[in-house]
């Protein structure tokens, strides 16, 4: 089994296209206008940088793989690409891949088809692209590159191979998912899921301070302490934009945590801390020691209460409609959001709708769940409000 498919028979004929210039996307974009099938792919730098891009798009159709470098030049030419409903777009887990390109680039989508969704509406146990390419293709993705930094130029030659095998097989996949759902009349299922993928929309990056309290550990600390932590979480996100790093490569919440416990007054006294870089000592020691007097002086934090709390009757149409939706995936040998999302259950259990048509007005149902469970779910809920009175 080859590590990499760039030694595989199958794809060897011919090296990926490097597209780095107007030129070359334009040529691009001609090569694909026609296509009515195109494999489409992203890598981002979210593990290298606090404000997170695209840093790599990858194409695929049976005749060639593209690899396009949005760093070296303006690639909304693409957007006519994405919207164009005459060719269908086949990702892997097509969900972060759209919020990325439509944060970066506000492209919008049309003809989606997406082989992860595909295989847990399959009923398939492993779903991510790795074993099943293993299981379809006999090709094994190096694990290195999952955390690779896509942000750096030049690129070698490893990490291309790599992110050409994230698209190469996806088309010839499609197909064998697409026969699998027609046999298990699942296609319809399939396709309202991959049609409520285009519509997800990226939301603005906002920092709450009070995000400290996900932070593990911050529960079991004094008051005072907390008032620590919670300066020390402010103070790690303003160094970390400043230097477009991650939060927790500038300090990782565990050392946040022993600030907080230990309270150092002095520069010589943050040296002792293990897990401070030398280059955060250098240039932000006083900002670390300012937030921990900060929180010794401030008032402690008061833990947010859950001011959105269903009420009881609520919970309890929640918990059955749950209880047969969990039922039913259990029976179809899929995990339970592929039949309905909590989401759209808690939805239901708020709003209770008692007729098929107020059902529908919701919008939180596609046409087929509607056709296939919307009466049903009308039904667990009359039951559910018979057993609570």
């Amino acid at each position: 089994m080859a590590q990499l498919a760039i030694h595989s028979n199958s794809i060897s004929i011919y090296q990926p296209v490097w597209i780095d210039s107007r030129l070359r996307l334009d040529q691009l974009l001609k090569d694909l206008t026609e296509e009515p099938l195109i494999a489409v792919d992203t890598e981002s730098d979210s593990l290298y940088s606090y404000f997170e891009k695209v840093c790599l798009i990858q194409f695929s159709t049976p005749r060639a793989d593209y690899l396009v470098d949005p760093l070296s030049m303006d690639v909304t030419k693409l957007a006519p690409l994405f919207a164009n409903p005459a060719s269908q777009k086949v990702f892997h887990a097509a969900e972060y891949d759209l919020l990325s390109l439509k944060r970066d680039y506000g492209f919008t989508f049309t003809n989606l088809f997406d082989t992860m969704l595909a295989a847990r509406i399959l009923g398939w146990s492993r779903y991510g692209l790795g074993p099943i390419l293993e299981e379809y293709f006999e090709v094994k993705l190096d694990k290195r590159f999952q955390r690779h930094n896509w942000g750096q130029r030049p690129l070698s030659q490893q990490a291309l191979d790599y992110a050409r095998l994230d698209t190469h097989y996806l088309l010839p996949l499609r197909e064998i998912q697409l026969n699998a759902l027609r046999k298990q009349n699942r296609l319809q299922e399939a396709l309202e899921a991959f049609e409520r993928q285009t519509h997800v929309q990226p939301s603005a990056k906002v920092f709450d301070p009070n995000d400290f309290w996900r932070i593990k550990g911050s529960k079991d600390l004094e008051p005072q302490q907390q008032a620590i932590l919670r300066e020390l979480f402010i103070t790690r996100d303003k160094i970390a934009r400043k230097i477009d790093r991650p939060p927790f490569k500038v300090m990782n919440d565990s050392v946040l945590v022993q600030l907080a416990k230990e309270q150092p007054q002095s520069e010589k006294t943050l040296h002792e801390i293990k897990g401070l870089g030398i280059k955060l000592l250098q240039h932000d020691a006083q900002h670390i020691l300012r937030a921990i007097y900060e929180g010794r002086t401030a008032p402690p934090p008061q833990y947010p209460s859950n001011h959105h709390r269903p009420d009881d009757e609520t919970i309890a149409r929640y918990e059955a409609l749950r209880h047969w939706r969990n039922t039913l995936a259990a029976e179809r040998g899929v995990e339970p959001d592929v039949i309905i999302s909590n989401n759209a259950l808690m939805d239901i259990a708020r709003r209770n709708p008692k007729t098929l048509s107020i059902l529908t007005k919701m919008g939180v149902l596609g046409n087929w769940q509607f056709e296939t469970y919307g009466q049903t779910l009308l039904n667990v809920l009359k039951r559910a409000a018979v057993q609570v009175n």
